[in-house]
């Protein structure tokens, strides 16, 4: 019976989590002045970054000597572009080749970000002097659109909580500001995310105590702002983190979209493949019952981003070994395929740990 409800609670963790395939790392929208070439390039050009950061998840690549002779003959990238309006704001949609976007990265020995992506849980409570309110997608401010068009920049699904009656009755707005783990864990269990992040945005308390010396106070203090976060994962690879210090400012938007952006790179620092750290890896499939099953197998594995080659290395009965040649390490394929339902690992909780072990996976059809 312990074994069995040991099982049980593994199934149930391993089938909350969700991914998200990210369809449009490799093209951007972007804001343009004109449709006279000299602004279109220009414009190309921002579209060109806006997917490199995508795919490389880290600002830092653009400084990169490979990557920015690739933004100078962005043209050999481009495969498409067409005009559009949104808001009464002229802007230009742009596609690239994503074989040449890869490739310009193995060149600069660059980590890149596959599209299969975790689902992210955004907890954002906002404090104004004694006032705090946890922020829902329906929330009459700037926040949400402005948390919509950073995950479209960054190829991050991004999602905020609902604040309905059922999210009510399971968290209260102390619990998220405390960042207690116990009842943000119970309350995001809904929304099957991989990841879940508490971000507190503060004009009161989370600011430093006024200077000794000072006449200042809370009220000639009330236009700065302290943003800190807290990052949970149901990956039990994955370890919480915290930003090492909180980031102070008068500019709420920014230090919001600051704490996004180490969120994100927190992230993909964990999922990203590294292109320059080629080594194999064998994995073992089981529940491979037809020869149509094996060949999907193989599509399936071929056709991730973090792996190379594939070679068939045993079979017996529903059983496959494959060798995977990777493009990344070890660490960054498993945790890509713990973000897939269709391969799911196998893992005992009653085995004792073998170093080295064979990884066993089931294939669902």
């Amino acid at each position: 019976m312990l074994r069995l409800l040991k099982l049980l609670v593994l199934v149930i963790m391993v089938s909350s989590a969700n991914a998200v395939e990210v369809t449009d790392l490799y093209q951007a929208k972007v804001a343009v002045i004109s449709q006279i070439k000299k602004d279109r390039d220009q414009a190309i050009k921002h579209a060109m970054q806006a997917v490199l950061l995508k795919v490389g998840g880290q600002s830092s690549i653009l400084s990169n000597k490979t990557i920015k002779q690739g933004l100078k003959n962005y043209q050999q990238y481009l495969i498409q572009f067409s005009y559009l309006k949104k808001n009464g704001q002229a802007q230009l949609l742009a596609s690239f080749h994503e074989e040449k976007i890869n490739r310009l990265f193995q060149q600069a020995n660059l980590p890149l970000w596959g599209n299969l992506r975790p689902q992210v849980l955004l907890w954002l409570v906002e404090e104004k002097g004694l006032k705090r309110v946890v922020i829902s997608e329906s929330s009459a401010t700037q926040y949400p659109q402005l948390i919509d068009d950073f995950s479209q920049l960054r190829g991050l699904p991004v999602s905020l909580p609902l604040m309905d009656l059922t999210d009510l009755e399971s968290i209260s707005t102390a619990d998220v500001w405390g960042r207690f783990a116990a009842p943000i864990k119970m309350a995001s269990t809904r929304y099957q995310a991989e990841t879940y992040v508490v971000i507190r945005l503060s004009n009161s308390s989370l600011l430093p105590p006024a200077d000794d010396n000072s006449e200042c106070d809370l009220l000639c203090r009330q236009d700065n702002y302290v943003v800190d976060w807290r990052l949970f994962t149901q990956d039990q690879a994955m370890e919480q983190s915290s930003s090492a210090q909180p980031y102070q400012g008068n500019d709420e938007k920014a230090l919001l979209q600051q704490a996004l952006t180490d969120v994100t790179q927190e992230i993909y620092q964990y999922y990203a493949l590294s292109t320059n750290d080629s080594r194999q890896i064998e994995i073992e499939v089981a529940n491979v019952n037809s020869m149509q099953q094996y060949i999907e197998v193989c599509k399936f594995l071929e056709n991730l981003s973090s792996v190379d080659t594939v070679k068939l290395t045993w079979a017996q009965g529903e059983k496959r070994r494959f060798r995977l040649h990777l493009l990344g390490s070890e660490k960054s394929l498993l945790a890509s395929l713990r973000l897939n339902k269709q391969l799911q690992q196998y893992i005992d909780p009653l085995a004792d740990v073998i170093e080295n072990a064979i990884a066993v996976f089931y294939w669902k059809e």
